[in-house]
C-alpha cells in the first residue's frame, strides 16, 4: 500500500498529523501553516488508504490503517497527531512509531451506537439505513459550522471529500464501534483533546478511566468535531503547548 506523504518546513521539531474520515493530508493546512511560520517544526501530512491521492484498497480495517502508517512514517518523531478516525488509526500504529508524544483529537476510540442486544442487532441488520438516517442530522450541523470556514479551508474539505473511497465508511463505523480502545496504559506520552462533539466517539463512560491509565485529558469548550478547520488558531495553540 502506496501512502501519499508530503513534509513542509525545516524546523528541529518534525511532527506528523493523521487526518480523519473522508478528509486528506491536505485539510490540515491551516495547522501546518501554523506550525512551519514558528520556524520550529518540520510536518509531514499523509493521505490513508482510500484518501486523496493514496492507493484504494479491496478492505479497510483499523488494522490495515495502522500498518500502513506504521511502515510509512519515520519512528521517533517529536510527535504525531491524529484526529477522528486517524486517531483509531494512530493509537493501533503508536507503539511502532515510537513517538515523544502522540495526541489525539476527539479520536475514534469507541462509537455512541449500539453493539450488544436487540438494539444492537437491529442497528447493524440494516446499518446503511440507520447510519444514513444519523449521517443526515450530522450533515445538517455540519453544513452549518461549514459556513463559518474560510473559502480555502471549505474548498480543501470538498474536494478531499469527492476523492475519498466512502465505500469505506459504513465498515470503518462498525469496525471502531466493536473494537473500542482498551482504557489501559498508553504506549508513549499521550494527550487526548476534547470538542463539546467528543462523547460521539470518545463515550465520558471511559474518559475517565483513560485517565486514571495515564492518558492527559484537555479539553476545548465551544469548538466541534473538526476543531482543526473550526478553531485553528485554538486548535493550533494547544498542540503547540503539547508537543
Amino acid at each position: 500500500m502506496h501512502l501519499n506523504l508530503t513534509t513542509t518546513g525545516d524546523g528541529a521539531r518534525h511532527v506528523a498529523l493523521v487526518h480523519g474520515l473522508g478528509a486528506d493530508g491536505a485539510t490540515w493546512k491551516p495547522i501546518v501553516d501554523r506550525f512551519v511560520a514558528t520556524g520550529s517544526y518540520t510536518v509531514t501530512t499523509l493521505d490513508l488508504r482510500g484518501h486523496g491521492e493514496s492507493d484504494r484498497a479491496s478492505s479497510y480495517r483499523l488494522d490495515e490503517f495502522a500498518d500502513d502508517v506504521a511502515s510509512a512514517l519515520p519512528r521517533g518523531l517529536h510527535g504525531v497527531v491524529g484526529h477522528s478516525l486517524g486517531g483509531s488509526v494512530l493509537v493501533r500504529a503508536v507503539e511502532r512509531l515510537q513517538p515523544r508524544t502522540a495526541v489525539y483529537l476527539d479520536p475514534g476510540f469507541s462509537l455512541a451506537l449500539p453493539t450488544t442486544g436487540l438494539a444492537g442487532r437491529l442497528f447493524w441488520a440494516v446499518p446503511t439505513v440507520t447510519m444514513g438516517v444519523a449521517a443526515l442530522a450530522q450533515a445538517r450541523k455540519g453544513a452549518r459550522l461549514r459556513a463559518g470556514y474560510d473559502d480555502a479551508t471549505r474548498a480543501s474539505s470538498d474536494q478531499a471529500r469527492a476523492r475519498f473511497d466512502s465505500g469505506m465508511a459504513t465498515g470503518v463505523f462498525r469496525d471502531v464501534a466493536f473494537h473500542p480502545v482498551a482504557t489501559t496504559a498508553p504506549a508513549v506520552p499521550s494527550v487526548i483533546v476534547l470538542s463539546d462533539d467528543s462523547p460521539a466517539v470518545v463515550p465520558e463512560r471511559l474518559v475517565s478511566g483513560y485517565q486514571q491509565a495515564g492518558w492527559q485529558i484537555r479539553r476545548l469548550p465551544g469548538v466541534h468535531h473538526d476543531m482543526q478547520l473550526e478553531a485553528p488558531d485554538r486548535t493550533f495553540a494547544l498542540l503547540a503547548e503539547l508537543l
